[in-house]
């Protein structure tokens, strides 16, 4: 092959390396470097010297965990190579490459055919639909058969591959006519060019090659350098540039017509610390100094416009690049300057972000050193997490603890290493953690109503199960008329910008379609945040009013083990939960195929190797989620409590004399202002009488209805437009509403169970799932246990007075504390330390409506507390109101609620003129004279 050609390239694409690990990917882009004369010397894997193993990590384990770039210009043609990972646990990385690539190369040992994993690849790459030339390597090695390899690639990848080795075109010396006849029966148009001229043309393959219908396939090796310039020659000959570079080279005024596009693939840093955007120019051309835009989440969880300048346009090859002026359309390349790009990201024209298809099903606690805060490090993993979205840097406030999620252990090692080597912290990991899923299994109905004193949003969801593995779905049923499309679009940004948690165990929700049913803006009042607000309420409603299902993560396997262990695996599948059938046996050698669930069969490999004494094999890939084998032993042992997680409310927010109060989710239908969607007649849902009227009623401004209102005016149930005095709804009218709305939804989720199957002995796994609707937990007693010297000397005015007489601060509190009992209706007990005083014994007075007790001799109030903690923390709802730090971790560890002092105080403060307010507004209006009660 020549070198590197003169002059600029008329033509720029981007082609990925694939491969299961071991299938010798690294030693062939080495040839591919070598031949198109980028490098003068070809590397090794097991001499550590491999040109694109730029880290110490992949150089020490033989692997490739990051994906990198090389430049190979051939004759009108500049190839940007990206070697992708082969190891299963870093096939996140690899799929966030596919994203810009124009082909891929997907490698296959001759020695082993195709894999679990290259069927995984080969599922990507269908998925994003990838033009794919196939390499087969390890020819030379003994025992490999070409037709036998050729046979395995069509029955389990594509019936279009077809074997282009030794036949590059004409003109080339010793080459061979392609097969032809193969070829023509790949497309109706090969067919007819064939039977006219005998042949298919050049132009005619690359269209096919680029339409998917042929994959051409190279038998060589790698290593020997054989094989691998028939590759590259194909490349150079059917390989066709999607963006054409000619017009930019050749005019500024050229490219500047062109529109531009870039897709964000890849975030890492250099070694001096700078942040590096990995992009690939899809459209028009970048240059130094230009401003780039595009949009990310802040903290309150908005989406916010950003704008940046690019400072540097890099052009890498292995660690080496090349700083350039600019970047046409159709290059890979590294920017600096930009602070707030994330992978997958489209800039420009490019708008549409990809969503993974692989992702990880473990989850471990990050541990840190005992002299480390995880308040300091917590922003420096979050770097990692940039560099590698999938990790999902956690961090949980309840336990105070990080966690992470990983692809398998592999992936854990490396992550020891970066974390060692970038920021000097040895940490270590917890053990593995299954990541589940929730989804719902019929038809529900999600109110959100966000109404503080001049805010104003509602709006209603329709939630529908999706298919398995169909991911979120967002779409709106709502007329531009009735709300419009600027909210519409706002609230479909909300749903779309953060993963909602199910109500079951916390876990996010999946193959489920939202819609956006109806909703209502006040035009004074409305603000973009209260939509954000209402958005998220109602699909938490939706979800504690649905039937939800758990999935968990599955596994499909191929098992590999001589004949006589047939039985013993398959009771073992059974025993797992999985589900297997027998898929050849021969020559002494069963192959069992089949799915179950990674919680189950994460370490049988080590089972199989034992009781095969070495001689069985088994291959795994992620297959998915299906619903989970152990629901409710799952839901007890993570024990998520719904209504407890106050950042994931279900309830709602209304409006009443000039104040907002919390309705709970279960009451929302009494107070909405828009009917149930699904309760009317004709609605696209249930699809029963006519569906005029229920567009006509779903929209309308009658009783309910939020325009003309404003929220200072807003008043109790069903109140209507324009109206003052409020209208009452009888016991009756509000029964018959909940009859409507949730046994509508019971009906239609009995309809809807997509996956109730009438089999007569159907396989565990194969049975209908796990149904289960949220079930608060038992209301318990609440008891609330103030420490009340430790409250005492914590409240500045209680302080004060205790300076002067502590009998009088006492009493003082035991005065407020009664007030505020009248309005919390709880059980409250007072401790006052009384362990000084000699013979002591514990005393119990009741003080109006409190309890105050004094300890005894040698007991504090502490001890007090605690006691009672630990005896009643599991009968009765504990909170327990101190500043005491050691007091506060003790009674963590019992599980009670804690308020310290000023939480305490400002929540007495809040009753108290909750208490004045309505106190007031009972009075007569106006002056009472004294002569207008006199009688004359």
């Amino acid at each position: 092959m020549s070198g590197q050609a003169e002059g600029k390239p008329k033509k720029y694409i981007c082609a990925g390396l694939l491969a299961h690990v071991d299938a010798g990917k690294t030693t062939l882009s080495e040839a591919l470097l070598y031949l198109g004369g980028t490098i003068r010397k070809v590397g090794r894997v097991d001499n550590r010297d491999a040109f694109l193993d730029t880290y110490e990590v992949e150089r020490n384990r033989g692997i490739t965990v990051f994906s990198k770039q090389a430049v190979i210009a051939l004759s009108g043609l500049q190839v940007t190579l990206l070697d992708t990972p082969g190891h299963v646990d870093f096939s996140a990385e690899m799929e966030r490459t596919l994203q810009v690539l124009d082909y891929a190369i997907l490698v296959i040992s001759g020695a082993d055919g195709v894999q679990g994993h290259t069927r995984t690849l080969w599922r990507l790459l269908q998925r994003y639909q990838i033009p794919t030339f196939l390499f087969i390597n390890k020819m030379d090695q003994p025992g490999t058969d070409r037709e036998k390899l050729l046979q395995d690639l069509r029955e389990n990848l594509s019936e279009g591959c077809v074997d282009f080795s030794d036949g590059q075109g004409a003109g080339l010396e010793g080459s061979r006519e392609l097969p032809w006849e193969e070829l023509a029966m790949c497309s109706e148009e090969a067919l007819e060019q064939f039977l006219e001229q005998g042949e298919v043309s050049q132009e005619l393959i690359s269209r096919m090659i680029s339409a998917r219908q042929v994959f051409p396939c190279y038998f060589g090796s790698a290593l020997r350098l054989e094989g691998v310039e028939e590759l590259l020659r194909g490349l150079e000959t059917y390989g066709e540039a999607p963006c054409n570079g000619e017009s930019a080279a050749h005019g500024e005024g050229a490219a500047r017509g062109a529109q531009f596009g870039a897709r964000v693939f890849k975030i890492s840093r250099d070694a001096q610390g700078n942040r590096l955007t990995h992009m690939k120019i899809t459209g028009g051309v970048l240059k130094n100094r230009d401003t780039l835009r595009g949009l990310c989440l802040n903290e309150e969880g908005e989406q916010v416009p950003w704008e940046e300048k690019v400072n540097q346009i890099r052009i890498y090859s292995g660690e080496k690049f090349e700083a350039v002026g600019e970047a046409l359309a159709g290059m890979v390349c590294a920017v600096t300057g930009l602070g707030r790009t994330r992978v997958g990201e489209g800039l420009g024209a490019e708008t549409q972000e990809n969503q993974p298809m692989l992702e990880p099903v473990l989850s471990y606690r990050i541990i840190l050193p005992q002299d480390c805060d995880a308040a300091v490090m917590l922003p420096k993993l979050r770097e990692l997490e940039e560099e590698e979205p999938q990790l999902h840097i956690e961090w949980n406030e309840t336990l105070k603890e990080i966690h992470a999620k990983v692809m398998g252990e592999v992936q854990i090692e490396i992550l020891q290493g970066q974390i060692s080597q970038r920021y000097g912290v040895e940490v270590t990991f917890g053990s593995a953690k299954i990541v589940y899923k929730e989804t719902i299994a019929g038809l529900a109905e999600g109110v959100g109503h966000f109404e503080p004193l001049r805010h104003y949003a509602e709006v209603h969801l329709v939630l529908e199960p999706g298919e398995r593995g169909s991911g979120m779905q967002f779409d709106t049923a709502v007329s531009e008329d009735v709300l419009s499309r600027n909210w519409q679009r706002l609230i479909l940004t909300h749903l779309e910008e953060r993963a909602h948690k199910g109500v079951l165990t916390g876990s996010h929700i999946t193959d489920m379609k939202i819609t956006l049913a109806a909703g209502k803006a006040h035009l004074k009042h409305t603000e973009g945040g209260d939509f954000r607000q209402a958005t998220y309420r109602a699909v938490r409603n939706g979800l504690m009013q649905a039937q939800s299902v758990l999935l968990e993560p599955y596994y499909n396997f191929r098992l590999e083990l001589p004949e006589r262990y047939i039985g013993r695996a398959m009771t073992d599948v059974e025993r797992m939960c999985g589900r297997c059938e027998l898929q050849s046996s021969q020559a002494g050698t069963a192959v069992l195929v089949g799915r179950g669930p990674v919680q189950t069969m994460w370490n049988y490999q080590k089972e199989v190797t034992a009781y095969t004494r070495g001689e069985g094999y088994l291959f795994c890939e992620l297959g998915g989620y299906e619903p989970c084998h152990n629901t409710e032993e799952v839901i007890q042992q993570i024990g998520y409590d719904a209504q407890s997680d106050l950042r994931n409310s279900a309830d709602s927010v209304f409006c009443a004399h000039g104040a907002g109060f919390v309705v709970p989710w279960y009451e929302v239908p009494e107070y909405m202002h828009l009917e149930s969607v699904l309760s009317m007649p004709g609605n696209p849902w249930t699809g029963s009488g006519d569906t005029q009227d229920w567009a006509e009623g779903a929209f309308s401004n009658g009783p309910g209805g939020a325009e003309g209102r404003t929220p200072e005016t807003a008043g109790g149930i069903g109140q209507g437009m324009g109206e003052k005095e409020e209208r009452w709804i009888g016991t009756e009218e509000i029964d018959a509403i909940l009859e409507r709305t949730y046994n509508a939804n019971r009906r239609v989720n009995e309809r809807n169970n997509r996956w109730a199957k009438s089999r007569s002995k159907p396989a565990r796994s194969e049975q209908a799932p796990q149904v289960r609707t949220y079930r608060p937990a038992e209301k318990k007693p609440e008891y609330l246990l103030v420490d009340g010297y430790n409250i005492i000397f914590a409240w500045d005015d209680l302080k004060d007075v205790a300076a002067t007489t502590i009998d009088g601060a006492r009493g003082k509190l035991l005065d407020v504390l009664c007030n505020y009992q009248a309005m919390k209706k709880c059980e409250l007990i007072v401790v006052f330390d009384a362990y000084r005083v000699q013979g002591h014994q514990t005393e119990v007075l009741d003080y109006h409506n409190i309890h105050v007790v004094y300890t005894k001799e040698a007991e504090t109030a502490d001890q007090y507390i605690e006691k009672f903690a630990h005896e009643n923390s599991r009968r009765y709802d504990v909170t327990v109101a101190t500043s005491d730090g050691l007091e506060q971790i003790i009674i963590m560890g019992q599980g009670c609620r804690l308020l310290s002092a000023r939480d305490l105080q400002q929540e007495v403060r809040r009753n108290e003129e909750l208490l004045r307010r309505e106190y007031l507004e009972k009075q007569p209006r106006g002056r009472n004279l004294l002569g207008e009660s006199m009688k004359f």
